[in-house]
C-alpha cells in the first residue's frame, strides 16, 4: 500500500473528489498557481478506471494526486474515505505516481453554494459539481504547501 507523500519538486498535481460512481478531477498548472476543474469520470470499472487514470497521466502530465478524504464530522475515516485510499493506492501502483490525502469535508456543500450563486440550474450543478469539489480539494493542498492530512482528524 502506497504512503502518503509530498510531490515532486515540479510538474502538474491531479486532485481528486472520489466516488463510486463519478470522480471529480482537477488539475494545476506545471507552476502550481493555480487549480482548475478539468472533468467527471465516470466509473465503469477497475480495468478501464485504471486505463482511464493512466491515459489521464500521460496525457496531462500529471506528476502527483491529491484525493479528499470524506471524514467522519469527528476526524474518523469513513467507509467512503477508506474506498477513496483504496482507489488512490490501486490508481499509485498503476502509474507509479506519488499521492497524499486531504480532509475533504463538506467540499461538495461549498462547491454545491458555489455553482448556485453561479445561477447554475440543477442540472448545471451536477454536471459540475465533483469536478468543482475537485478544485477546492485541490486549490487548499495548494494553499496549504502541498502539505496533505497527516493526522486523520479534524483541522482546524
Amino acid at each position: 500500500m502506497a504512503q502518503p507523500s509530498p510531490p515532486p519538486p515540479t510538474g502538474k498535481i491531479a486532485g481528486i473528489d472520489y466516488g463510486s460512481v463519478r470522480v471529480g478531477i482537477a488539475v494545476t498548472d506545471a507552476e502550481r498557481i493555480i487549480a482548475v476543474p478539468y472533468e467527471i469520470y465516470r466509473r465503469r470499472n477497475e480495468k478501464l478506471d485504471v486505463q482511464y487514470f493512466q491515459e489521464f497521466v500521460k496525457n496531462e502530465r500529471i506528476v502527483h494526486f491529491v484525493f479528499g478524504l470524506p471524514l467522519h464530522c469527528n476526524g474518523d475515516l469513513s467507509d467512503k474515505a477508506r474506498e477513496a485510499m483504496e482507489f488512490a493506492n490501486k490508481l499509485a501502483d498503476a502509474t507509479g505516481l506519488s499521492i497524499d490525502f486531504l480532509d475533504e469535508r463538506f467540499t461538495s456543500a461549498i462547491a454545491e453554494d458555489y455553482l448556485r450563486q453561479a445561477k447554475l440550474t440543477a442540472k448545471q450543478r451536477k454536471e459540475k459539481l465533483d469536478k468543482v469539489a475537485a478544485q477546492i480539494i485541490l486549490s487548499t493542498y495548494l494553499e496549504r504547501g502541498c502539505v496533505g492530512t497527516r493526522e486523520l482528524e479534524a483541522l482546524d
